[in-house]
């Protein structure tokens, strides 16, 4: 078993990574909890012990449910079941339901722990490290939510060999953007420590930049694209699969903006189609739809802003002409997708 600590002041937390992960939660819990309220999804299928009294509540599955109404209903059952801050909550699942019942959590009562058990391999390196929580709305992904930290994360990579392919390949997406914030060869080391090594990546970002004042942006490198593709195209892609289009287009970017060079841009398309992964947009999708989705993310304090590697490494740019935009987008399409709704 592998721990890898996550120092926050005042209070850090460790994520424990290996085979049966799960089977250590009732030790991580926090001293004192009475009862536990287990959220998961009927298809996880993966049950754990908090060793004390508790109930499982489930929440559906899809992006769908990663909405107010799935966090209102939650709240309302913990009431009914009578939930109260001496107790805590634990998300089973995958980031839909790490950040889904993280900010249920974080609401209720105004805040009760909450451990995350990860079960997707975008989970345990990504979504359930760190304590960003939040839901969709119509206009866009994550636009509601808050930072609220768990008080333990456990990643039981014993559960990721009974992920479907591709909810396991969407995970790679995400390893694929470690790649670039110091990982290295992460294809070249065993599962474990592949897991353990972006956790700790994770791990040191957050601890400089809890609230994502500044650095820990570079989190999000590749997800500016991903998020816009995922509303604009219904979630067709898998979260995973559109930051590696995400990835390809931040490097196609930098490119264009004097950032990077050629051989650069290559090896970001080197990393993506390594893990059987899409270096292109799905067809169809409108460079100025895009682009105004693009102009929603969080980041976008000061109008459009990207996450783009350089001489200094990866770090937010804003200021980028918007035919820049356009062209790496065009850098991104297939052969055969028409360009649609390109801005004049």
């Amino acid at each position: 078993m592998i721990t890898v600590p996550v120092p926050l002041v005042p209070q850090g937390y460790d994520v424990l990574v290996g085979d049966g992960a799960r089977h250590r939660l009732a030790e991580v819990l926090p001293a004192g909890v009475g009862r536990v309220a287990v959220v998961t999804q009927a298809g996880i299928g993966v049950e754990v012990d908090p060793g004390r009294e508790h109930q499982v509540f489930e929440m559906p599955d899809g992006e769908d449910a990663k909405s107010l109404a799935t966090v209102e209903d939650l709240c309302r059952q913990w009431a009914r079941w009578g939930l109260t801050r001496a107790d805590a909550v634990v998300a089973v699942g995958g980031g839909i339901v790490t950040d889904t019942a993280g900010f249920a959590a974080a609401c209720y009562h105004r805040g009760v722990p909450v451990v995350h058990v990860a079960t997707t391999l975008l989970g345990q390196i990504d979504a359930a490290i760190g304590g960003k929580t939040g839901v969709n709305l119509p206009e866009g992904k994550n636009l509601v939510g808050a930072f609220w930290q768990p008080a333990a994360v456990l990643c039981d990579t014993e559960v990721l060999a009974t992920l479907p392919p591709r909810e396991y390949r969407s995970g790679l997406g995400e390893l694929a953007k470690y790649h670039f914030l110091g990982g290295g060869d992460l294809d070249a080391l065993p599962l474990d420590e592949r897991v353990a090594a972006c956790v700790a990546i994770k791990a040191e970002v957050v601890a400089g930049d809890e609230r994502e004042g500044g650095r820990r942006a570079i989190l999000n490198y590749g997800h500016t694209l991903a998020h816009a593709i995922e509303i604009a195209g219904h979630h067709d892609l898998r979260h995973g699969e559109a930051v590696a289009v995400g990835l390809v287009f931040a490097g196609e970017l930098a490119h264009r903006l004097g950032r990077i060079d050629a051989d650069a841009v290559a090896e970001h398309r080197r990393v993506v189609s390594a893990y059987d992964l899409p270096d292109a947009l799905p067809p169809g999708l409108a460079t100025a739809e895009l682009i105004e989705l693009m102009g929603r993310d969080k980041k976008a304090l000061h109008g459009l802003t990207f996450v783009l590697d350089g001489p200094d490494g990866v770090e937010s740019v804003t200021g980028v002409d918007r035919s820049v935009i356009a062209d790496a987008i065009d850098a991104v399409r297939t052969p055969d997708d028409p360009q649609t709704g390109r801005p004049t």
